[in-house]
């Protein structure tokens, strides 16, 4: 049997004490915060062909099929289309539950009625939100599924919490009389929570401290709570929210933008102005009028020396450090994976250019990412070509890529998520949505 998750109360009482116990153990150093990976480890072998032709793994693992679109849930909805960003939680008493954001906009189905949400269009509410998919942790089957966020718009992605929830994030910075808002009611492009433990719809609460952008992801430090957030533009920048309650982002905080000093582009694009592997301190400047009507808050931050990143997009705690995916960043434009460390009192932030594509092969548009048990990077491929061709992209801890799956759908890989024991991993194909539990040979 898993351990219960942490409720917010235990964590509120534990960050303080976990801080220091972090910064004694020295666990934000990237010595001790990974495993090494097996010198000679470069891939799990090649890729067999699916006979059911939807995933190629390497021999030894296997997957099946969770949830599909159309699916009957146990609201009396059905699963809808667009299965993005997603995050696996422990219940307790032998459960867990995946939250999956779905990324509709306007129009979309919704998958039945929505009784109560955030906005509306012309009076009906938007179909974008959450699904949660209970399941039995032991043999992986589906015990329930159903809405738990309903009137959002395009839930990208977003992160799990330590203290068991899930912040789902809009990629829709529109509103009344804004571009793609005709009809709506109210201004959209918030992080919303949902609880893993949501038994059904929650009351939607858009955070708004956390900033009006076109958001992607999000990841939180357990140490102090501060949450990082990614923004997918081409000229974005890396934000950090440092909460007033840490655990109670409701209760508001300070949005902060990310400055390098001395390196305000570090897409790579013109040249390499971010060296691989060299270790940079990063420092945080307050952002202004966080809720930016305009959607103008990266064009602010720039101005006042925050550092340029193309196309933010997963990002994911690890063990003391957390990594960030850059989609179009570097040389040929197909993709980047930053590593940041955590200061946690001890210094500033630090953040080092871990990875950067040269081919397709190595790497080509990487999407949401997430941190194995093993230390390993898992990436979710989601390219921009009439015809597809997606892999879930492995990185060693130091830094060498490897192909793990081939997806054989014309769709786009998201919401890789780790089960808590190690021993799945869960992903989405995106449209027809499918989420998917794979298993095997993990490397130690």
């Amino acid at each position: 049997m898993q351990a219960p998750r942490p409720d917010r109360r235990q964590f509120l009482a534990a960050t303080g004490s976990a801080f220091a116990a972090l910064l004694a153990s020295g666990c934000m150093t990237r010595g001790a915060a990974l495993p090494e990976a097996p010198p000679a480890f470069d891939g799990y072998g090649p890729l067999v062909s699916d006979p059911a032709g939807m995933l190629d793994l390497p021999r030894g693992f296997s997957y099946r099929v969770l949830s599909s679109l159309g699916d009957p849930m146990s609201d009396g909805g059905t699963v809808p289309d667009k299965a993005d960003g997603m995050g696996c939680l422990d219940l307790g008493n032998d459960e867990i539950v995946l939250v999956r954001n779905h990324e509709l906009a306007p129009g979309d189905d919704a998958g039945g009625p929505i009784a109560k949400g955030f906005g509306t269009r012309e009076g009906e509410i938007v179909p974008g939100g959450t699904t949660n998919i209970v399941l039995d942790s032991r043999t992986l089957a589906v015990k329930r599924q159903f809405r738990t966020l309903g009137g959002t718009i395009r839930n990208c992605s977003g992160g799990v919490t330590p203290w068991g929830s899930w912040l789902t994030c809009e990629e829709a910075p529109t509103g009344p009389g804004q571009r793609y808002g005709e009809g709506l009611a109210v201004n959209h492009g918030w992080v919303f929570e949902v609880p893993g433990d949501a038994s059904g719809l929650v009351e939607p609460v858009p955070l708004r401290a956390m900033g009006r952008f076109n958001h992607e992801a999000a990841c939180v430090d357990p140490a102090t709570g501060h949450v990082y957030l990614t923004e997918d533009r081409d000229e974005g920048v890396l934000y950090r929210f440092v909460p007033s309650t840490p655990g109670r982002l409701a209760d508001g905080g300070r949005l902060q933008a990310m400055v390098i000093d001395d390196l305000p582009d570090i897409r790579n694009w013109e040249s390499a102005a971010m060296p691989f592997g060299k270790s940079y301190p990063v420092r945080w400047i307050d952002c202004e009028d966080v809720e930016a009507p305009a959607d103008d808050l990266r064009f602010r931050s720039a101005a006042k020396g925050a550092s340029l990143i193309a196309r933010g997009e997963g990002i994911h705690m690890g063990t003391g450090e957390f990594y960030v995916c850059s989609t179009s960043g570097g040389a040929v434009q197909l993709g980047q994976v930053f590593r940041v460390v955590p200061g946690r009192g001890a210094g500033p932030d630090r953040i080092e250019l871990f990875f950067e594509s040269e081919s397709e092969e190595q790497f080509n548009y990487g999407d949401n990412l997430t941190v194995g048990p093993n230390g390993h990077l898992i990436v979710c491929e989601d390219q921009y070509t009439e015809i597809v061709d997606n892999y879930l992209r492995g990185i060693t801890p130091d830094g060498r890529p490897y192909p793990f799956g081939r997806l054989r759908m014309q769709t786009e890989l998201a919401g890789g998520c780790f089960s808590p024991d190690g021993k799945w991993f869960f992903v989405n194909a995106y449209s027809p949505a499918r989420t998917i539990a794979i298993t095997g040979p993990w490397a130690a």
